[in-house]
């Protein structure tokens, strides 16, 4: 029996301890604003819990796909934990990206991290979701009559491709 689900922390947002498990691949549905700490909520296909980018990690969407954030919908990110994050003295984990849709490769991009001290983040291309894949994502958030429509056409494609 997989426990994954009582693991998760009561909270709005994806945190580094959701994803203990692994990396988690998301599609971002709507950017929204957010509160002063955290100034933009990315709303997700895959959960109703928001990805809050930390400032470096802003940065580094910025720098792999723009500043204009009506064009990140439906492109993905895979999120990781990375348990070395520090707020302040304290070593606390936290979220970083890993991949990003939408770029033809690797992004690379310094940032201060703390005081004189600059740091290289990077991320590397996510690949292009298959056909069914992408049905599979739509199918999340379409309607009821939309999601009959999408069934089939996911089946016809399995099918053909069993053949």
């Amino acid at each position: 029996m997989d426990i994954t689900n009582s693991l998760a922390p009561r909270s709005d947002q994806i945190n580094a301890d959701d994803l203990v498990a692994g990396p988690q691949t998301f599609t971002i549905r709507e950017v929204i604003g957010g509160k002063a700490e955290q100034p933009y909520d990315f709303l997700l296909v895959e959960t109703e819990r928001a990805f809050r980018p930390a400032v470096t990690m802003r940065r580094l969407i910025a720098a792999a796909w723009g500043v204009e954030a009506d064009q990140y919908v439906g492109r993905r990110l895979t999120v990781y934990r990375d348990p070395t994050i520090r707020f302040g003295k304290d070593v606390v984990g936290g979220v970083r990206i890993s991949h990003m849709s939408h770029i033809d490769g690797r992004v690379e991009v310094k940032v201060q991290v703390t005081r004189g001290r600059r740091e290289t983040f990077a991320v590397e291309p996510l690949p292009d979701l298959t056909p069914a894949e992408a049905l599979r994502a739509e199918w999340r958030t379409a309607d009821p009559e939309r999601r009959e429509a999408i069934e089939a056409e996911v089946a016809a494609l399995t099918n053909g491709a069993q053949s």
